[in-house]
């Protein structure tokens, strides 16, 4: 790859990569911690909704004085806050809405565009993806963060002649958490919210994470991003550790616990008794690959892979992400070598509102990791097919009919403004699916 040689011709050159940043919240300060020490790279503009709180976590993470001085602090992402050219637009917000907004902006004025905010690419990925293209730019997954790893392990599989059984994330999940609120998910995790506000941790986004809501998106990222399938029922999240892995994440015909093979999943780290599982998986990536014959099988055996009981399958993962600190890898990939590390290649997977509990007619949605719906991973085939409402556009919707728990809000079960440009656009993605 040679990555860091082609930082150093840029950095030498005092020409370096200028970035804009949107959204300067956990994962932005993580990524502006590594600027000061970052050759080759400049952010020239970091968009927050309070400026003045984005200018205060530059200087917590290390920035002087003086580079936050020469650094454009705005509100508004327009021409007349952006008076200095941009090679690549990083959009960190996690507003679903306003990602897409702010990608067609990047792709407009000829940007490439590092998409952290996944719920805005699964909402309309494969039509910003198809934007860029044909712009002769890059619209890339974030390095560092779940779906972009995965995605790295499944193209190592890949390349090196493995056909892929499973891909995906740990996390930390039991089924009673579907129901999770704002008001519960400290006590998952054992925070009071005192304790909470004190870390700035914002209580819907973290429900979000623990409802299964973000598992499903990451999933659907990746399955778009890879060609695999989405689980017909969504995710089983089945407890799993490193050791188990090729066990667990096969098909159930074979002893394990997938539909079929070529299928992304997401592993809990606790057993169904809330007891953790051994050596988990809760903030690291995996890929399951199966041999192409005995002579491959053996190779496994010889060289200390875990396998199955078989010995045909094994699993290779990685047991970290450090999300922003390694956002510099797309960075450059799309800047320097034109390459996305990991991008929307199609429209297989979609994530659709499903009713936490019953839900009554005249009760306004609050969007992901509220009180009223999570989202629920399914393929795309048959999203389309019940018509159900993708998460990523629920917020504020009124329900015109009563919803039972468990039940999934169809876009007939609403009331929606049509002439919004969100769902022009999303609704164009889905034409495009159809007709290909």
């Amino acid at each position: 790859m040679f990555l860091y040689n082609a930082i150093l011709e840029r950095a030498d050159a005092n020409n370096p990569v200028l970035v804009c940043l949107i959204g300067a919240g956990k994962f932005g300060a993580m990524f502006l911690s590594q600027v000061p020490t970052t050759p080759g790279l400049e952010v020239v503009a970091i968009i927050d909704l309070e400026p003045d709180r984005a200018k205060r976590t530059c200087l917590q993470v290390g920035w002087s004085a003086d580079l936050i001085a020469r650094t454009t602090f705005s509100d508004d992402l327009n021409e007349k806050s952006l008076k200095q050219p941009i090679d690549v637009m990083v959009e960190a917000t996690g507003n679903p809405v306003a990602g897409v907004s702010h990608a067609l902006f990047s792709i407009k004025n000829g940007w490439h565009t590092i998409m952290v905010n996944v719920e805005a690419d699964v909402l309309a990925g494969a039509h910003l993806s198809k934007l860029a293209q044909s712009a002769g730019l890059v619209y890339s997954m974030a390095y560092g963060d779940q779906p972009a790893l995965t995605c790295e392990l499944v193209e190592w599989s890949r390349s090196i002649g493995f056909k892929v059984v499973a891909a995906g994330k740990g996390t930390k999940f039991l089924p009673e958490y579907h129901s999770s609120t704002p008001d519960t998910v400290w006590d998952y995790y054992g925070l009071n919210s005192t304790e909470a506000a004190n870390a700035g941790m914002n209580s819907q986004m973290f429900n979000s994470f623990l409802d299964g809501t973000k598992s499903g998106l990451e999933m659907a990222a990746i399955a778009n991003a890879t060609n695999l399938q989405a689980p017909e029922d969504g995710l089983l999240f089945p407890p799993a550790g490193v050791d188990e892995l090729a066990n667990v994440l096969k098909p159930k015909s074979m002893g394990g616990s997938l539909e079929r093979k070529g299928q992304v999943e997401v592993v809990s780290s606790l057993k169904r008794d809330g007891r953790s599982v051994f050596r988990d998986l809760r903030w690291g990536v995996y890929v399951v690959i199966e041999a192409t014959n005995d002579y491959t099988a053996g190779c496994f055996k010889q060289y200390g892979m875990n396998t199955d009981e078989s010995g045909r399958f094994s699993a290779m993962y990685k047991p970290f992400h450090l999300i922003g600190l390694e956002l510099n890898i797309s960075i450059f990939s799309a800047a320097l070598l034109n390459k996305p590390t990991g991008s929307t290649q199609a429209f297989k997977a979609d994530v659709i509102a499903t009713a936490k509990r019953k839900l009554t007619s005249g009760e306004v949605l609050d969007g992901e990791g509220g009180y009223t719906v999570w989202g629920k991973l399914v393929s795309a085939k048959k999203s389309l097919a019940i018509g159900g409402i993708p998460i990523g556009v629920t917020n504020g919707l009124k329900l015109k009919r009563t919803i039972s728990a468990g039940s999934p809000v169809l876009w007939s079960d609403i009331k929606f403004d049509n002439s919004l440009e969100i769902l022009k656009i999303r609704k164009n993605m889905e034409n495009d699916f159809k007709l290909g």
